[in-house]
C-alpha cells in the first residue's frame, strides 16, 4: 500500500502551504483520510481527518486555518495550511484509518515542514 505525499517546504509565519497525498484507489474509497504532524522531539498528533462523504474533523490548534479536502476522481486528499506559524513545524504524514475512533492502518512517508523567518 502507498500513500504518497508531497508539498512541504520552508515558509515564514503567516504564510500557506498546500499538501498533498495520493493513493490507490481501494484505499482511498474505503477510508477516512488524514493528516498527522509530528513535532521536533514530540509525538505525532492527528490534526485533520475527513470521511469519504466529506465530513471534516480538526484538531483545535488548526481549526480555521487548515482545511482538509479529498478529490474523488484523482484519489488525492490535500491539506490547505494557512496562518502558519513556528509550531506548525515538523513531518507531517498522510494515513488511512478505518474509523475515526482507530489508529491509522496506512501511512505515507511524511513531508516536511518547516515555518521559519
Amino acid at each position: 500500500v502507498q500513500l504518497q505525499a508531497s508539498g512541504g517546504g520552508l515558509v515564514q509565519p503567516g504564510g500557506s502551504l498546500r499538501l498533498s497525498c495520493v493513493t490507490s484507489g481501494d484505499i482511498f474509497n474505503s477510508h477516512i483520510m488524514g493528516w498527522s504532524h509530528q513535532a521536533p522531539g514530540k509525538q505525532r498528533e492527528t490534526v485533520a481527518t475527513i470521511t469519504s462523504s466529506g465530513r471534516a474533523l480538526y484538531k483545535e490548534a488548526v481549526e480555521g486555518r487548515f482545511a482538509i479536502s479529498r478529490d474523488n476522481s484523482e484519489n488525492t486528499v490535500s491539506l490547505q495550511m494557512d496562518g502558519l506559524k513556528p509550531e506548525d513545524t515538523g513531518i507531517y504524514y498522510c494515513n488511512a484509518r478505518t474509523a475515526q475512533f482507530l489508529q491509522p492502518k496506512y501511512w505515507g512517508q511524511g513531508t516536511e515542514v518547516t515555518v521559519s523567518s
